[in-house]
């Protein structure tokens, strides 16, 4: 039997614009909606447009159960869009529209209240590009009990002072391996293996978990000084959108609901995996289907 776990994402909401169609995205909608889709109470907190995609995101996350009432309309600035382009492979490449809604979020007392009662509060770095957004996540971070931070570096949205400030907040990151190692070459670490990098960056930055990504081969959780390692599953690449942030939120729930590290880690790689061989960053997953992928 799952706990009862509130969680709260912070960030950015949007539409992605592919070439041939455009899908709801932005990673803590994604992470949100992930989330949501285990049980978990789940809120988000962004800002839309007052335009017809704006209504459209907040009336599909509400029919998928995330609670909505953390978005405020804006009406000087439009919805976010991306234009996403992916090459052979399925990976991804963004060109991110700017200024738009969510880089205007306003911290009011309702989001407080909701950061303070969540079991855990997941942010990412992408939405600190504006100072807007940026002075709200610091309010906000004032009041979380355990602070997720999710690496996002989309060039040229942030600067290494910013991601070690958000570093130094959190209890749980979780980087891809590129962001590793650049974030720790910022930092001061002469280190060539993840291991070390790992270790180097927890003791820099007084951060209990961390967790590496590295797409087609797995990830590798530290979690208090232990390394659980996944080596991935086989599987063949659609598109690589929202495939981390399905992974991230499904570690958070098996950690939360008290699993081991490894069982934990174990599950978030299946469910990358299986977002990675499907179209769109959230395609329906029941836990049946992740448990018959996992030992089938």
């Amino acid at each position: 039997m799952d706990k009862k776990i509130n969680a709260v994402c912070f960030g950015e909401v949007l539409f992605d614009h592919f070439p041939t169609h455009s899908k709801i995205g932005g990673a803590p909608l994604n992470v949100s909606l992930r989330l949501t889709s285990y049980g978990v109470e789940t809120a988000l907190i962004s800002s839309v447009g007052q335009d017809p995609e704006g209504k459209k995101i907040i009336n599909y996350l509400t029919k998928l159960g995330v609670h909505t009432k953390g978005i405020h309309l804006q009406e000087k600035y439009p919805t976010g869009a991306v234009n996403v382009i992916l090459n052979d492979k399925g990976a991804a490449s963004y060109d991110i529209a700017y200024p738009v809604a969510w880089d205007k979020i306003l911290a009011n007392e309702y989001q407080k209240a909701l950061v303070k009662a969540s079991d855990f509060f997941v942010f990412g770095s992408l939405a600190c590009r504006d100072s807007v957004s940026r002075t709200t996540l610091a309010s906000l971070l004032k009041m979380a009990a355990y602070k997720v931070f999710d690496v996002n570096l989309r060039p040229p949205h942030y600067t290494p002072t910013l991601l070690v400030d958000l570093m130094e907040e959190s209890d749980f990151i979780k980087f891809n391996d590129d962001e590793l190692f650049e974030i720790a070459g910022h930092i001061g670490s002469k280190y060539n293996s993840m291991e070390q990098t790992i270790a180097y960056v927890a003791a820099k930055t007084k951060t209990g978990t961390i967790c590496v990504t590295k797409g087609a081969y797995g990830a590798v959780l530290y979690r208090n000084e232990t390394l659980y390692y996944n080596s991935g599953y086989r599987i063949k690449v659609l598109d690589t959108v929202g495939s981390g942030d399905s992974f991230l939120a499904s570690v958070l729930y098996k950690l939360f609901n008290g699993e081991s590290p490894q069982a934990a880690l174990d599950y978030g790689c299946a469910v990358g995996a299986m977002v990675a061989k499907s179209e769109g960053a959230n395609p329906i997953l029941t836990k049946l289907k992740i448990e018959k992928f996992m030992n089938p």
